[in-house]
């Protein structure tokens, strides 16, 4: 006799999903209903259940089910498959098994057929999928671990890692990350944004208050982790986060000693290199992918920022508060030092290891700040390394490092790196420079005042104030960052020294937002979908649909807000204040009173908008709130702010964008965002509609501005 519509449906997912196949009573999870993924160590291995070496199966012919190739829970009163043969169970066999797994009420055996059930198998294949990415099953492909036991050869005057033993490490475990995902070799471009938020010198338990001098204790014998993956990869070069942690082995404490940005470059000798996409897949890989094109504009114009912040604004320097009484020429804290690159200094390429070159770098710069201090400084960060050129075994390097400006509490040296080949040789090649923050700790680790410097004429003056210039984008950049939704205000005032950025800050704070995995769909009305996302304070929407417009059309389309009134109810009027440069540009926006408050309202919206890096990437329109001295908060209207919110166009095809809104709802628009999520009200649909109508009638409005896209 054969098997019965139900028996068949019962056995015919078995005979395909080996692989996802386990006895609910053999497996740890068994109780539960768990399926056990075959070839996961400590898995299937419950009583009388052998080790599952699971392969899909051929076809079953003539109602015969075919036992797997290797041995499936041989013992299991469950699952009792011959392990040794391979001739198919008769039909009587597979008709027994499937009324006992028919038959068997009981939650494990439900929750195995619920594996096996047609309708959801796909699903569950994707919840597993995605188990996988962000659970301990997934790991980047790119990623790269390392961890070294401090010895007593890797630790300074203080007893504390030698920052530059550090860097050799951390270069090390970056270049390893990059050639993996490249093929090829790679070579250290810059590294940057280094800064240090604990050095690796305590023992026994992480430092949760300042130890006094004596209670300070050596490094040697905790062990540093250091992990790397490649966030991004552009034409031949990629972006690499390192992250960097120190383990105590004794109280098995661990604590973050600090994260940094490198750029690497693929280099082939005959052919040109072409990298790969890297492929994220966690909310954090999503992230990082989307910031990194924005870091790396960020890096090509960072020189010419110092420039504008040099010509156009005016440094002022706290020489009220310093002690002028004893101060220090800076060329008294000048050294220079010679290296030979012998063959143990190279890397596996012939060239000299980058991370040596930083780790000479450092030695001269902490001898320059000893000389203005007097004392042994503590390296805080690290702002850029920049390898201009290569060097090779037998070359002569020369590092040269001064101090350029000292401040109240920390002091900033410069060093450069100059190579030769031959004693004769009178050109020297420029093949690297840095700039390093350095303060001095007194016993309860508080920072001291330091003397003032006196910079020589010419190039130190230009030093000089260069070193401040700098120091004020680190601020800007740190207070930009640090500004929460739940502290007033949220904008952030805008002068030209801080445009790059705040225009940074804007951008990225968008697609961080977009890279959340986490958004709910609340509703959909004709093809129109309102998605909700709440996050600790956080309450944010985002509305999304297809138009039949050509991406880069609505990109200018809406990149305008001068022109949002014609669609956007909630625009009375928008007003360009300042067009800052091609991509940014801030406008003055009047909208109606909300709710019972009669005063219209008002905002200062800084506009960033960013054509894609990528194939792929979308067009993106990020806006923000800033303060304008000329644009101050009047009586007339009610002041309002926007923390995060834009447009996101990804091309679908020939004339067909997917269109995506996105908004963080800040305090004074709470009320009227949670009225459209739950549907009391329709207005964020009848606007969003409103905006593909216009991009419809408008279309044909921009052709020669196409040209430049």
């Amino acid at each position: 006799m054969g098997l019965t519509p139900q028996e068949a449906e019962c056995l015919a997912p078995v005979q395909v999903l080996w692989p996802l196949v386990i006895c609910p009573l053999c497996s740890p999870g068994g109780a539960q209903g768990r399926p056990t993924r075959a070839g996961r160590g400590g898995e299937g291995t419950g009583p009388g259940c052998s080790s599952l070496r699971l392969r899909p199966l051929p076809a079953p012919s003539s109602g015969l089910l075919q036992p797997p190739p290797a041995r499936l829970c041989s013992g299991c009163p469950l699952l009792s498959l011959s392990p040794r043969t391979a001739s198919p169970v008769s039909p009587e066999g597979s008709r027994a098994l499937a009324r006992r797994l028919l038959d068997l009420e009981c939650p494990t055996t439900w929750g195995l057929a619920s594996v096996f059930s047609s309708r959801t198998s796909r699903k569950s294949a994707l919840r597993a999928e995605n188990t996988m990415a962000e659970g301990e099953g997934y790991r980047n492909p790119t990623e790269v671990q390392m961890s070294q036991l401090v010895l007593p050869c890797h630790t300074n005057q203080r007893g504390e890692l030698s920052v530059g033993q550090l860097l050799k490490w951390i270069d090390a475990t970056a270049c390893l990350s990059a050639e993996r995902h490249a093929g090829c070799p790679c070579v250290t471009a810059s590294m940057d944004d280094i800064y240090f938020e604990h050095t690796i010198r305590f023992s026994g338990t992480q430092r949760t208050s300042k130890p006094l001098a004596q209670d300070r204790l050596q490094s040697v014998g905790q062990v540093v982790n250091i992990k790397a993956k490649v966030n991004r990869a552009f034409n031949s070069s990629m972006e690499v986060g390192i992250h960097v942690a120190s383990e105590d082995l004794c109280s098995e404490n661990q604590w973050n000693v600090c994260k940094a940005l490198a750029t690497f470059v693929a280099h082939r000798e005959l052919s040109k290199v072409k990298l790969k996409q890297t492929m994220p897949q966690t909310e954090e890989e999503k992230t990082e992918h989307s910031v990194a094109a924005e870091r790396r504009r960020m890096r090509l114009v960072y020189a010419d920022t110092i420039k504008d912040l040099l010509a156009n604004c005016v440094i002022q320097d706290d020489l009220e508060s310093r002690d002028c009484s004893h101060m220090v020429p800076a060329e008294k804290t000048r050294v220079e030092s010679v290296e030979l690159v012998l063959p143990p200094h190279a890397n596996h390429q012939g060239n000299t290891f980058g991370g040596q070159i930083m780790a000479w770098m450092e030695n001269v710069a902490t001898i320059a700040a000893s000389r203005l201090c007097r004392a042994h400084p503590t390296l805080k960060a690290i702002e850029m390394f920049h390898f201009r050129g290569p060097s090779q075994v037998g070359d002569r390097l020369v590092f040269k490092a001064i101090v350029n400006n000292a401040f109240k509490h920390s002091m900033e040296v410069g060093v450069c790196v100059e190579a030769y080949r031959q004693e004769a040789e009178t050109h020297r090649r420029h093949i690297n420079s840095a700039f390093m923050t350095f303060v001095v700790l007194d016993a309860d680790d508080q920072p001291q005042m330091l003397p003032w410097i006196r910079p020589q004429p010419g190039d130190g003056e230009r030093r000089y104030r260069e070193a401040s210039a700098r120091k004020k984008i680190r601020l800007d950049r740190k207070y930009i960052v640090s500004c929460k939704q739940a502290e007033m205000p949220l904008s952030v005032p805008w002068d030209p020294s801080n445009q790059v950025c705040l225009s940074y800050n804007n951008v990225s704070s968008l697609k961080m937002l977009v890279a959340k995995d986490n958004w709910v769909l609340s509703s959909e009305i004709n093809q129109v979908r309102l998605y909700t996302l709440e996050e600790d304070k956080f309450l944010s929407f985002h509305m999304e649909m297809l138009v039949h417009v050509d991406a880069a059309q609505a990109f200018l389309l809406l990149s305008d807000l001068r022109r949002r009134p014609e669609w956007d109810k909630h625009y009375r009027s928008a007003e360009l204040v300042q067009q800052v440069d091609e991509d940014d540009a801030i406008y003055h926006v009047i909208s109606p009173p909300l709710g019972s408050d009669p005063k219209p309202q008002d905002f200062v919206i800084l506009a960033s908008r960013r054509k894609p890096c990528d194939n792929g990437d979308p067009y993106v329109i990020a806006l923000r709130s800033v303060t304008l001295p000329t644009h101050r908060e009047t009586p007339e209207y009610r002041r309002r702010e926007t923390l995060c919110s834009g447009f996101c166009f990804w091309r679908e095809g020939d004339q067909l964008t997917k269109v995506s809104y996105y908004n963080q709802a800040t305090t004074g628009l709470l009320n009227y965002v949670t009225t459209n999520v739950t549907g009391l009200s329709s207005e964020f649909y009848t606007t969003f509609k409103a905006c593909e109508q216009f991009l419809l009638d408008n279309r044909n409005d921009l052709a020669p501005s196409l040209q430049t896209l």
